[in-house]
């Protein structure tokens, strides 16, 4: 299997290398693709005799490959000559572990052309989960694998099963480590505190993210599109031991579940090699020691991000996810920069949904307008933000 791996060098994409490590006979890495750290991209080039690499930084990643003898790899100057390689026959599957939308293109460049695609970066979907449906159409079908261990599990517990015995999909959500602190105390909490995840090890954003419950948020809107399901039918619970990844219930009332050990290494290899399996390379559970498992509701009044994602799929002609995933990377790097409260970030984005109501078309096109024009919006909204006309909860309402 030939893959081209986008963000290798970050968090996600280091897991997939460790896999791939771990069966050198069953795969072979074709494109590396990078934001800034050059100098780890071109190691890992070395170490998998990649022939192609690519680098946010183009410049810099220039003058290191001219300070390296031959043979060395070819830089793609851009996301066409990415493109153009992930169409050719030199790359069997993508799997695209950056973070953002920068992967976009090129998830619809493999997908149109029936490539398999191992989709880490929940923000595609959001910004244009039609548009990258309606491609993996045109490819055949059947190709999205998603790597976000919540997906991965409905999907392990869907396969095979007709999407008419299908009730709701259940989404766990460990909480972060904001679970118990009130709300009071929303506006006060600090970028150090939002940064220590009780469970994962995760990259800054989505760390935040998931302290402000947004990246849950982001997940129902993902899940809608992956799975077909409509936004009634999916449901956020509370789950702070990450064993039980997610759940689906079915119309008899049954509920399969997937548990594993908080790993990423588990749905990064289950994606690489499906349909098979391979023997693992993280923790197996040990069922020898007595183990808790807890479930409760969120509390929507402290984590408003869910309610705004059910907002955007209510109105499924209008480009809202486009608008949800902008904003809110704007009020991410604001709340980093320290620009903005925690309790902020929930604000602004809700702020931009209300500001961008007027926006129509379901196109690609449509979806990359409402992306601009919303970092516009929440960009200049930073250092006037008011509330909704009415609150976050009239937004709801509409």
């Amino acid at each position: 299997m030939r893959i081209a791996l986008l963000g290798s060098t970050g968090i996600i994409g280091t897991k997939v290398l460790n896999v791939i490590r771990a069966h050198p006979d069953a795969f072979s890495l074709t494109a590396l693709a990078a934001g800034h750290r050059v100098d780890a991209l071109l190691a890992t080039a070395h170490e998998f005799h990649a022939p192609f690499v690519m680098a946010a930084d183009t410049d810099a990643l220039h003058d290191a490959l001219d300070a390296l003898p031959d043979p060395r790899p070819t830089q793609l100057r851009d996301t066409d000559e990415l493109c153009s390689l992930i169409a050719s026959p030199q790359v069997d599957m993508l799997v695209c572990a950056a973070s953002g939308t920068s992967g976009l293109k090129p998830v619809i460049t493999a997908l149109e052309h029936g490539k398999k695609v191992a989709l880490a970066s929940k923000e595609i979907l959001v910004l244009a989960g039609r548009a990258v449906k309606e491609a993996e159409q045109r490819g055949g079908g059947h190709l999205l694998l998603p790597i976000d261990s919540e997906h991965c599990a409905i999907f392990q517990c869907l396969e095979h099963q007709p999407h008419r015995f299908v009730r709701r999909l259940l989404l766990t959500a460990s909480g972060g480590p904001f679970r118990h602190r009130p709300l009071a105390d929303f506006e006060t909490i600090t970028a150090s505190e939002a940064l220590r995840h009780p469970v994962w090890n995760m990259g800054a954003k989505i760390t935040i993210d998931s302290a402000s419950m947004m990246n849950k948020a982001l997940e129902v809107i993902e899940a809608h599109w992956l799975f077909e399901v409509p936004e009634p039918a999916i449901e956020v619970i509370i789950h702070p031991q990450a064993i039980v990844h997610s759940m689906v219930e079915f119309v008899d009332a049954s509920v399969l579940a997937q548990l594993a050990c908080p790993d990423m290494t588990l749905p990064i290899q289950f994606c690489l090699f499906h349909p098979e399996r391979q023997p693992a390379l993280c923790p197996h559970l040990d069922f020898t020691v007595a183990h808790t498992l807890t479930f409760e509701p969120p509390d929507h009044a402290k984590f408003p991000a869910l309610d705004l994602a059910r907002h955007v799929l209510r109105h499924p002609d209008q480009p809202l996810g486009a608008v949800f995933n902008a904003a809110n990377e704007v009020a991410v790097d604001a709340f980093l920069a320290g620009r903005l409260s925690f309790a902020g970030i929930t604000r602004l984005v809700a702020h931009t949904l209300d500001a961008c109501s007027d926006l129509r078309g379901t196109a690609l096109a449509d979806a990359l307008h409402a992306d601009a024009h919303a970092r516009a919006l929440a960009a200049d909204a930073l250092d006037k933000l008011v509330p909704p006309r009415g609150g976050i909860r009239s937004i709801m309402s509409t």
